[in-house]
């Protein structure tokens, strides 16, 4: 089974130092088809750890909301506009 996501339009090539276990672990995946390479793999992890961190900004502004007050604002909304909303 391989995990994938679309390749990207364009890449930069970057030099990175890794700890020997995790790049051990990734030659695993790699060596399972679970990945079709190092690069794609490590791609892959990076982009998922960047993708949690803005879920969780979001999160946190979201946190910041007052529901009720968003409720409100919500429902004033949909009262205006269910008058201007078609029969069906």
């Amino acid at each position: 089974m391989t995990i994938g996501t679309t390749q990207p339009m364009s890449v930069a090539k970057v030099t990175v130092s890794i700890d020997k276990t995790l790049i051990e672990k990734v030659d695993r995946l790699v060596d399972a088809n679970v990945f079709p390479n190092r690069s794609q793999a490590i791609q892959e992890a990076v982009s998922e750890k960047l993708g949690r961190i803005d879920r969780g900004r979001l999160a946190k502004e979201c946190a910041k909301l007052d529901k009720d007050y968003e409720r409100k604002l919500a429902d004033e909304g949909l009262a205006f506009e269910a008058d201007e909303w078609p029969e069906f």
